[in-house]
């Protein structure tokens, strides 16, 4: 079965004026249209392309890049406010409809908003929900504590920035854990920190036993630190060109960076040597 919403790898099975023909093992096929079609083809060449609906809400194939999948949340601006709801732009000819049933608060022309692509069961049709909450649950955990997980950021709080976690559960990055500009819409990669009451997910961007760190310095430091295992025989005390032998910075570079691990208490600094803090 060719399935909209996602891509399919589909067989060339014949060309005509108006495009070529690509078919499935079931014996069902589609339109790609000319414009879509490849300069070069052979007939029983496999193609991936993805598949919608178009205004006649007959199934067609293209090789535009959608901007969201079936099942996956995205951040896509509203293109048009009709009748019937908001069409967002979501990379394709035809925009994707967000029923008015399906909007949290009416949605504006021109505005930017975290949605879920869902498909209709009774009419096979595409269409995206702005309820994001009433898709997503924690109850049920399908990640543990060091899980590396994908994170879409959905807003800010005066926490940090909630986020949804692998398309299933919600999280919070805190305030305190980012070393990095984030905006409601960001797609990126995270850990899961720890699992609080009720099935609260923290969420860290680096893995534990990682930092990103603002000071380069600091970062460099620690790098030497974790690749010897966490102590380097140098500190505050040590000759300039021990520590620029060691670290290839200056000694009152080198002072200012071990300071400012030691307030973060991610080091501690020996009488002989500094060392990654461990408890």
């Amino acid at each position: 079965m060719i399935e909209i919403g996602k891509y399919n790898k589909l067989k060339i099975l014949r060309q005509t004026s108006v495009g070529l023909y690509l078919g499935d093992d079931d014996g069902e096929d589609v339109l790609l249209p000319i414009k879509y079609c490849p300069e070069e083809f052979e007939i029983d060449e496999v193609l991936n392309v993805f598949v919608y609906r178009d205004y006649a809400e007959r199934k067609i194939a293209t090789n535009l890049i959608p901007k969201v999948l079936l099942n996956e949340f995205a951040f896509l601006k509203v293109d048009e406010v009709s009748k019937v709801g908001a069409f967002l732009d979501w990379g394709l000819e035809k925009g994707l409809l967000v029923p008015f049933s399906e909007q949290r608060q009416n949605m504006e022309k021109d505005r930017w908003y975290v949605v879920f692509m869902a498909l209709d069961e009774k009419t096979d049709r595409l269409y995206a929900s702005n309820k994001i909450n009433k898709l997503l649950q924690n109850d049920n955990l399908s990640v543990k504590k060091g899980d590396k997980v994908n994170l879409l950021v959905t807003k800010k709080t005066d926490l940090g920035y909630s986020t949804i976690v692998n398309n299933i559960h919600i999280g919070l990055i805190y305030n305190n854990e980012v070393f990095q500009d984030l905006n409601v819409g960001d797609k990126l990669e995270g850990y899961v920190k720890k699992i609080r009451e009720e099935n609260k997910i923290d969420i860290a961007i680096q893995a534990q036993g990682y930092r990103n760190f603002i000071d380069k310095n600091c970062e460099t430091i620690f790098n030497v630190l974790k690749d010897n295992d966490g102590i380097a025989y140098i500190n505050d005390k040590s000759s300039p060109d021990e520590i620029y032998d060691t670290f290839k910075m200056s000694k009152k570079a080198f002072k200012k960076a071990i300071g400012s691990l030691y307030k973060q208490k991610i080091i501690v600094i020996n009488s002989k040597d500094i060392r990654i803090k461990t408890t």
